[in-house]
């Protein structure tokens, strides 16, 4: 296999984090198991690396100097439909359910094991490229309850007609409780369908998730009727399904 063979079945991630020894920790791991790692230790190189090279998925860390990392998320998702892993404080589940609501794919903790990101790297991408692969063959529109689900412009349309833009984790919870209509789920599996993990003891963003896509589809959120609480159980989507 030639040299240029081989570059093209690296996968090119671009890691923006403003700690240089994080990032030069990363490279390292991240090109001894097939990986190429590019580097960023800002928002205005990593607008850089992408316009200058092909990047397939992007690791960024929630606080960098100047443009925070959910703003350059948030602008990513305009632009483009990278995927993109963020790197989150242990401490703050409200910065983790943030990262999620503003298009994040997935996030991981600091402190964390390399093993652990290039995991979360692959599962990922893994994602992204079943949906591309499979896209044309889907529905694209689920009605419920009055309401419909365009599943290629990754929009809700209420009752009356009016388009509302859900946020990436908006959509992806949305769509499994579609998917498993009058179904209780529970947190783990919640999560587990979300993000391939399961859900600890103090990790409640799939609650704040759920208050959040309430604002959006209930006409009293404290009294829901379409997506309702089984109380010890989970979480019901309890509305029949239509697919078109």
């Amino acid at each position: 296999m030639t040299t240029s063979q081989t570059s093209e079945l690296l996968t090119n991630v671009l890691i923006v984090d403003d700690d240089a020894d994080i990032r030069a920790l990363l490279a390292d791991y991240l090109e001894g198991h097939a990986c190429k790692a590019l580097q960023a230790g800002d928002g205005e190189e990593m607008w850089k690396a992408i316009q200058r090279q092909h990047v397939d998925i992007v690791v960024l860390d929630l606080n960098l100097p100047g443009v925070d990392g959910l703003s350059l998320c948030r602008d990513l998702r305009t632009r483009s439909s990278l995927p993109v892993i963020m790197l989150t404080a242990r401490s703050s589940s409200l910065d983790r359910v943030m990262g999620l609501e503003t298009g994040a794919d997935d996030y991981v903790c600091k402190p964390f094991e390399p093993l652990e990101l290039l995991s979360r790297i692959r599962s990922v991408l893994r994602r992204t490229q079943f949906s591309q692969t499979h896209h044309s063959t889907e529905p694209q529109k689920v009605r419920f309850a009055g309401w419909t689900l365009d599943l290629t412009a990754r929009h809700l349309v209420n009752p009356d007609g009016v388009i509302m833009s859900l946020s990436g984790a908006e959509f992806r919870l949305l769509k499994i409780f579609l998917d498993h209509p009058n179904r209780v789920l529970n947190r783990d599996q919640l999560m587990g369908l979300i993000q391939g993990r399961d859900a600890t003891a103090f990790d409640r963003s799939i609650d704040l998730q759920v208050s959040r896509l309430r604002q959006k589809v209930e006409v009293d959120p404290k009294s829901p009727v379409i997506i309702k609480t089984v109380r010890n159980e989970g979480y019901v989507l309890a509305a029949a399904t239509k697919v078109s």
